[in-house]
């Protein structure tokens, strides 16, 4: 047993870590429901196909990446690796075509297998929306605006930057595609060998490839900008124009791309230099045909995911919890048992110490960083009366046993409003 140690890619995640995902989740979910959007949670996993439809059967998560098993009804089952296809194929079984429009706040695990390193693991969490059934270009602004807003909640603002770009309609993609794969096509020797793969299925990812090669050779290739039409330009300077009257700070990235078919207009990302490599915090896009492209009607929509891990990593500690009371036995431990449970029923946090001698009790309560200690002596409990000892000021008194809830209230409540 001593040599049991989690899967590669995976990691327990203990109080502290688990308090600090809590609050990311948490200003997460409260800043998307200042915005309107209802939380929906879908299976961890799906039938296979869910995923290979959406994510492309040649893509890189489909073909290396998805965890993938057939169960014992002869099922082909996949761990989500992402949250946007299972919220799609949700809202066509659930028929939900009626509720348009639609704003959806998911949260949870995602589950890839990639080589693990900081920021990335095989067993990841993300918080992410979906607003479906609006094509005008005020769904992105409001999508873009909830991030911003999510990222400014958590402090972030100052250590992101906002990028996007337009992948303008089908029909300006199509030109922009058979542009850039004539391009490429002249410098195909040259290329690594992802990006040649590439060329055939999806010539627009080899704009996001990492070679240093490729990165020279696209340096010269046609620009998507140039390609679009009247109507997808004009969708594009209207969320510019909203960006611009919200305030919202953005550097406009000509080689921001997402290489599926269902993918058009704004794409998104906020980015962070303070992760090393992994310095996509959060990111989105409008995906207008994903959902005709699953068996349902068309209906469009724009999203987003952010990463638990790398936001908590930027955000560090959140800021002190509720601090607990603890509550001191000092011989028979059935009263402290009694009072502890009566300052839990008023709403207070109450700590009670199981064992040991005085010194050792407080200083667990100091470790606790409790705010007050209670302490329960013979003498005083027949008195009726209990030591209040304040672990901050060091200064402590004897107080009634009843009205004791009460009392802690007052001064909490006194020192919050203060």
């Amino acid at each position: 047993m001593s040599n049991l140690q989690p899967v590669r890619g995976t990691h327990d995640l203990l109080p502290e870590e688990c308090r600090r995902h809590r609050r990311i989740e948490e200003v997460a979910l409260n800043a998307a429901r200042r915005y309107g959007f209802g939380e929906i949670l879908t299976p961890i996993f799906e039938f296979t196909e869910v995923f290979s439809r959406t994510l492309g059967e040649t893509s890189d998560v489909v073909t290396k990446e998805m965890y993938t098993f057939t169960d014992r009804s002869g099922d082909s089952l996949t761990l989500r690796p992402e949250g946007t296809a299972g919220v799609a194929r949700a809202f066509i079984s659930n028929g939900l075509a009626q509720s348009l429009p639609l704003k959806l706040f998911y949260r949870g695990p995602m589950f890839r297998h990639e080589r693990p390193q900081k920021g990335r693991l095989r067993q990841f969490h993300q918080v992410g929306v979906e607003l479906l059934g609006v094509e005008t270009p005020l769904a992105d602004i409001e999508v873009i605006a909830l991030a911003w807003r999510l990222l400014s909640d958590l402090g972030l603002a100052d250590k992101v930057k906002l990028e996007i770009n337009s992948l303008g309609d089908a029909d300006s993609r199509a030109e922009y595609r058979d542009a850039l794969t004539k391009y490429l096509s002249a410098y195909r020797a040259d290329l690594s060998e992802d990006s040649r793969n590439r060329l055939e299925r999806n010539p627009l990812r080899v704009l996001d490839s990492k070679d240093e090669g490729d990165r020279r050779i696209v340096a010269g290739a046609p620009r998507l900008g140039d390609y679009l039409n009247d109507y997808s330009r004009t969708f594009f300077t209207t969320l510019t124009a909203g960006l611009d009257s919200l305030g919202i700070p953005y550097t406009i990235s000509d080689g921001l791309v997402r290489g599926l078919d269902y993918y058009c207009h704004t794409v998104f990302e906020f980015t962070t230099t303070a992760l090393g490599s992994q310095g996509t915090v959060l990111a989105g896009g409008r995906y207008d045909e994903l959902i005709a492209q699953m068996g349902g009607q068309r209906t469009p929509g724009i999203g987003f995911a952010a990463g638990i891990e790398r936001l908590a990593m930027l955000a560090g500690d959140p800021p002190d919890t509720v601090r607990p009371i603890a509550v001191v036995p000092m011989g028979e431990p059935g009263p402290a048992m009694i009072v502890a449970e009566t300052l839990r029923r008023a709403g207070l946090v109450a700590e009670l110490g199981y064992s040991g001698n005085m010194k050792k009790r407080m200083a667990r309560a100091v470790k606790l960083n409790a705010r007050f200690a209670v302490i329960l002596g013979e003498d005083e409990a027949a008195r009726g009366a209990v030591t209040l000892r304040d672990l901050d000021a060091g200064t402590q008194d004897e107080v009634p046993l009843a009205g004791l809830d009460a009392l802690l209230l007052q001064r909490i409540e006194g020192e919050t409003a203060g």
